[in-house]
């Protein structure tokens, strides 16, 4: 059945995704999954979420069909896998899921017990229209354009979890799509591939809410909530300024909003707990002084040695990540992405003023002039060790900072 059909609002797409998938659910407990059983005595029930994504419009993907393993290593062929099937496959808009926003995916029975693995299997680009594009990419200004999906379609894009269904219980996990980490420039070809990164998070209730000034550019706003310098999750206000991050594990967090234009904001010893923390209302939103911002740019090499002659590559498969040290800590996480597929280069936006920082309860802002302009670029590969190298735009011009890995 086509999926040419584009939803008018976030709303109505969303409802016609949640009656699909609890339909779907349906058809697993009367034996319509790979590995579904009568006798099943848990449940599980999973939701979708995404963290904002940085320079789309749209992030576009189609579901056929959701699977869950007890076994981590267990391939696509294996038995025991319990499915909820998609008929006909639905697609969604990912940036409809920020804010706090959760999709309901559905629930399905489950014998009780640990279940280590995940796969979203998604439905292949077959169309040659925009509208029927199954997973696709909008950049900000730009086109519609297809997304190059290596393994989603065929094995699914596998995700680790660790689910404990209970007998009589039912287990509630939350997908965290990361679509800013997961969708990887390719060079100039104009082509974009789908890396994912989704975390498979428990449904808690603690969560931190407040408020950021509407004199911001609320659409490039992020608003995230760290714990020693890495993003746990985040989000994007809404047009009142309101921002919400639920389902936060039990613990002390680093509140950290960055806008264009603007310097960082940040506040340090949040705490999540079994209630929703309030760290600012409407008369006391977040407002980051304004700042001048500049670019902090560079590619990623490694180089093989052959006889007497050493030849530099490319490395395609690192991720950079912007950090700042604040003076007496903590040390906040600027943004994180993948390097171009191709070229192996790239680039920050980050303010040239001084951040500035509160202790919870309070939002009253000092400046960390110590720290102005100064950041640490950080790049990782998988099998190699972790670089990092300083960056000064406290001048305002841009910095370039280039990564070698040594034979």
């Amino acid at each position: 059945m086509s999926i040419e059909r584009n939803f008018a609002t976030g709303a109505a797409r969303a409802m016609r995704w949640i009656g699909a998938l609890g339909f779907a659910a349906v058809l697993a407990a009367c034996g319509g999954g790979g590995g579904g059983s009568a006798s099943a005595d848990g449940t599980l029930r999973v939701a979708l979420t995404d963290a904002p994504s940085c320079g789309y419009d749209h992030v576009y993907v189609t579901i056929d069909k959701v699977s869950v393993h007890k076994s981590s290593t267990a391939s696509e062929t294996d038995a025991g896998w319990t499915d909820l099937v998609l008929s006909p496959a639905r697609r969604v808009d990912l940036l409809d899921l920020t804010n706090g926003v959760l999709e309901e995916l559905g629930s399905m029975p489950l014998e009780a017990g640990t279940y280590s693995q995940i796969r979203l299997v998604l439905a292949s680009n077959t169309g040659t229209g925009t509208s029927s594009v199954a997973n696709s990419v909008q950049p900000t200004g730009g086109t519609l354009t297809a997304l190059t999906t290596p393994s989603g379609q065929q094995s699914g894009l596998k995700l680790k979890a660790n689910i404990d269904v209970a007998a009589g219980q039912m287990a509630d996990v939350v997908l965290d799509f990361d679509a800013c980490k997961s969708i990887v420039k390719a060079g100039n070809s104009g082509q974009y591939i789908l890396k994912p990164v989704i975390a498979v998070v428990p449904r808690v209730v603690s969560g931190v809410t407040g408020y950021v000034t509407t004199t911001l550019s609320l659409s490039s706003t992020t608003v995230a909530m760290q714990q020693n310098g890495v993003t746990v999750r985040s989000t994007t206000p809404d047009a009142t300024g309101r921002f919400s991050i639920p389902y936060l594990s039990t613990g002390t967090y680093t509140l950290v909003v960055m806008s264009a234009g603007r310097a960082t904001a940040v506040v340090t010893n949040v705490p999540a707990g079994t209630s929703t923390t309030v760290v600012s209302g409407t008369a006391t939103a977040i407002a980051p002084p304004v700042s001048a911002m500049a670019d902090v740019l560079g590619a990623v090499t490694t180089t093989t040695v052959s006889g007497s002659t050493t030849v530099s590559h490319i490395l395609t498969d690192a991720t950079a990540t912007a950090l700042q040290a604040l003076t007496g800590g903590p040390t906040i996480n600027l943004g994180s992405k993948p390097v171009d597929a191709t070229l192996g280069t790239y680039s920050f936006r980050l303010p040239v003023e001084a951040p500035v920082k509160a202790a919870y309860p309070s939002t009253t802002f000092t400046a960390d002039t110590a720290v102005k302009g100064k950041y640490q670029i950080q790049v990782e590969s998988p099998g190699r060790t972790t670089l990092q190298l300083p960056a000064d735009i406290s001048s305002g011009s841009a910095a370039t900072v280039n990564f070698a890995y040594g034979p």
